[in-house]
């Protein structure tokens, strides 16, 4: 394998695991009914977002002049991180678990790929559109069958899937503004540590406001512990290293997986149903990942034959 294949494989890899974290996160949120969507976003991604900042505070302080000449980015991705898990929070608790995380996370990838080709010019390959199809259609059957017959198809339904969109819209935009830095020459490390340290401190006002519950019982302060460590910060770091290697469009994509995570553990953990519809939009979405992530040579290599 060659040095960039290598790097690839390790920031799809990275990609994975945090989308595997992320799928957790709103099966967790049902364990502590009293925190609100508010509470739980604030507190997961504000104080996972300064352990970030903190653990790479070194590789910072050390590009703090990049940094600063980059603030545009800093600054616009920082306010994204801000509103994306308030907006997630909310759709999942308007619209159900599966179909929040569905929205919010099966959106993005288009999003992404949008904001590239409007701000960059890039050109989607035939590969990630064949991909993404297979994936968006996997989205729309698992949205429908969660939806079909569900109590969470309500007069709140549909500002649940717009502030879905809202949350795919922040996730693709802060992924995008972080790769921006680390093209130019920004550590990840630095990058994602900066940019999710400012958006945890503008998460922290809301912290402050709607977080009371947090301290009203053990199981309450045990989903805000778990919420900021596992999914959002070892999440994040992990996301952060595949996202200096792979492009935003493709990080986005792969995170997929994200909902299918999330709509298994629904199943299992909190007691949603899934037809089998659903479980065919499963598949269609593993499909996506596959298409996506397995490097191009070993789709197009060809047995070679023996010199005469």
């Amino acid at each position: 394998m060659s040095r960039g294949n290598g790097q690839q494989a390790l920031g799809m890899s990275g990609v994975l695991i945090a989308a595997l974290l992320w799928g957790t996160t709103g099966t967790a949120a049902t364990f502590a009914p009293a925190l609100s969507p508010l509470a739980i976003g604030a507190v997961a991604m504000g104080t996972g977002g300064i352990l970030q900042a903190l653990v790479a505070w070194s590789a910072i302080i050390r590009q703090r002049r990049q940094i600063w000449q980059q603030r545009r980015y800093l600054l616009m991705g920082a306010v994204a991180v801000a509103i994306y898990p308030l907006s997630f929070y909310a759709s999942m608790h308007l619209a159900g678990v599966a179909v929040g995380t569905v929205i919010s996370i099966g959106s993005a990838p288009l999003l992404s790929a949008l904001l590239e080709f409007w701000l960059e010019g890039h050109r989607l390959s035939r590969r990630w559109m064949c991909g993404s199809a297979v994936g968006v259609t996997g989205m729309g059957l698992l949205t429908f069958a969660e939806s079909h017959g569900s109590q969470a198809v309500n007069t709140h339904a549909l500002l649940g899937i717009l502030l879905g969109l809202v949350a795919g819209l922040t996730y693709a935009f802060y992924s995008w503004s972080a790769r921006q830095m680390m093209q130019q020459g920004t550590s990840g490390r630095a990058a994602m540590g900066a940019t999710f340290g400012i958006g945890g401190l503008l998460l922290m006002p809301v912290l402050l406001l709607t977080g009371a519950p947090l301290l009203h019982g053990w199981v309450n302060a045990a989903v805000g512990i778990y919420m900021a460590l596992v999914p959002m910060f070892i999440g994040y770091l992990c996301y952060g290293m595949g996202l200096a290697r792979i492009r935003a469009s493709t990080a986005t994509t792969i995170t997929l997986l994200e909902p299918v995570v999330a709509a298994i553990l629904a199943v299992v953990w909190v007691g949603e149903t899934l037809p089998l519809m659903g479980w065919g939009g499963i598949v269609l979405i593993v499909g996506c990942l596959v298409i996506i992530t397995v490097p191009a040579s070993l789709l197009t290599r060809r047995p070679q034959t023996e010199a005469v």
